[in-house]
C-alpha cells in the first residue's frame, strides 16, 4: 500500500516550485562537472567530487519531491461540521492569550508559522473537537489547556 501525502493546495503548489527551480539547476550543475573534468586526474580533484555530490544530493531532493507530488492527497477545506479535522483553522484560548493553528499534514508543518501536524501532539489533542470545548495538550515541558474558541 502507497503511503498518501496530506498537503494543502498551497503546499503542494510550493513543493512544485521547489522542484521546478532544482530542475532548472541541472544544467548548471552539470556544467560545472564538466569543467571539472577537463582539469584532468578526477581522482584528486576536489572540484569534481564537490559538483558530484551536489548533483546527487540535488537528484536526490528531486526523486524525493516528485514522489510525494505523485502520491499527495490535497487537504479540501473541511465542511463546517462544527469539528476540527485536517485542514481546519483553529483559535484557541488560555486565559488572556489567543492563539491560532491550522491542522496540516506532517510535511507541510511549521509551528512558527501557525501549522501544525495532524500527528502532533497539538493536532492529536485537537482533532474532532468541537468550538467551545477544552482541549488538553501535553508538551514535553508542560500541559496546557485551552478553549476551543473558532473553528474555519
Amino acid at each position: 500500500m502507497k503511503k498518501l501525502y496530506n498537503l494543502t493546495q498551497e503546499g503542494a503548489d510550493e513543493l512544485k516550485r521547489e522542484e521546478e527551480a532544482l530542475k532548472s539547476q541541472r544544467v548548471v550543475i552539470a556544467d560545472r562537472i564538466k569543467q571539472a573534468r577537463e582539469l584532468g586526474d578526477l581522482s584528486e580533484n576536489a572540484e569534481y567530487q564537490t559538483a558530484r555530490e551536489e548533483q546527487d544530493r540535488l537528484e536526490s531532493r528531486i526523486s524525493e519531491l516528485e514522489h510525494v507530488l505523485q502520491n499527495v492527497q490535497i487537504i479540501k477545506k473541511p465542511k463546517t461540521n462544527g469539528q476540527i479535522r485536517l485542514g481546519s483553522t483553529v483559535k484557541l484560548k488560555d486565559g488572556a492569550k489567543t492563539q491560532q493553528f491550522q491542522i496540516v499534514g506532517t510535511l507541510e508543518a511549521d509551528p512558527r508559522a501557525g501549522k501544525v501536524s495532524d500527528e502532533s501532539p497539538i493536532g492529536q489533542a485537537l482533532m474532532g473537537k468541537k468550538e467551545g470545548e477544552k482541549a488538553e495538550i501535553r508538551l514535553p515541558s508542560e500541559t496546557v489547556h485551552y478553549t476551543i474558541v473558532q473553528i474555519a
